[in-house]
């Protein structure tokens, strides 16, 4: 029952209580995959659709679409196809968090994941982070355990609106390793 006053809770929004998540999705590599994009921890909308940038607003998919010069993928089979196909591994930082909703202002409580699981698997040029939060988990404690540092790439969330899709395109041009070949 409504109070006077109160506003209804939009789901998705940062009035959501917290939550104690251990991430819900597997990583995705290939012992081919050279390239390592991690995010900090997947939204609610990734959650539900148990797959890597779910929320029909990141602009994820449509950056390395036109990264690779490729359509964009419609759904999560075409997604996975897409990752292996230009060899790109993909996983989130955080292995179990406190969070509210989505907002990864709320995140406290980390617990990281263990690249190794990769990084022993597949030939990793490069690692990315998507996002400076990912950036802040990853330098404080993955880098440490991994050695090797990994490159900073502006968020492709839609709460980084002051980014273009050109111009996070343009950001993301490393993200094919075809170059190094």
């Amino acid at each position: 029952m409504r109070t006077q006053g109160s506003l209804p809770r939009r789901p998705g929004s940062d009035s959501m209580k917290e939550e104690r998540i251990i991430h819900p999705i597997p990583p995705l590599y290939r012992e081919d995959s050279r390239v390592l994009v991690l995010g900090s921890f997947p939204s609610v909308k990734s959650r539900e659709a148990a797959f890597f940038y779910g929320h029909p607003q990141n602009r994820f998919w449509k950056v390395a679409a036109a990264v690779f010069g490729d359509e964009v993928p419609a759904d999560v089979p075409q997604k996975r196809a897409f990752l292996l196909r230009h060899h790109i591994a993909v996983w989130d930082v955080i292995h179990a968090c406190t969070i509210r909703g989505s907002s990864d202002a709320s995140i406290k409580d980390v617990e990281v994941n263990d690249l190794h699981v990769i990084l022993d698997s597949a030939p990793i040029r490069q690692i990315f982070v998507n996002g400076k939060t990912a950036e802040k988990l990853y330098r404080k404690y993955i880098e440490p355990a991994v050695g090797r540092k990994a490159v900073c790439l502006p968020s492709t969330s839609p709460a980084n609106a002051a980014w273009s899709l050109e111009r996070l395109t343009q950001a993301w041009r490393g993200l094919d390793c075809r170059e190094e070949e």
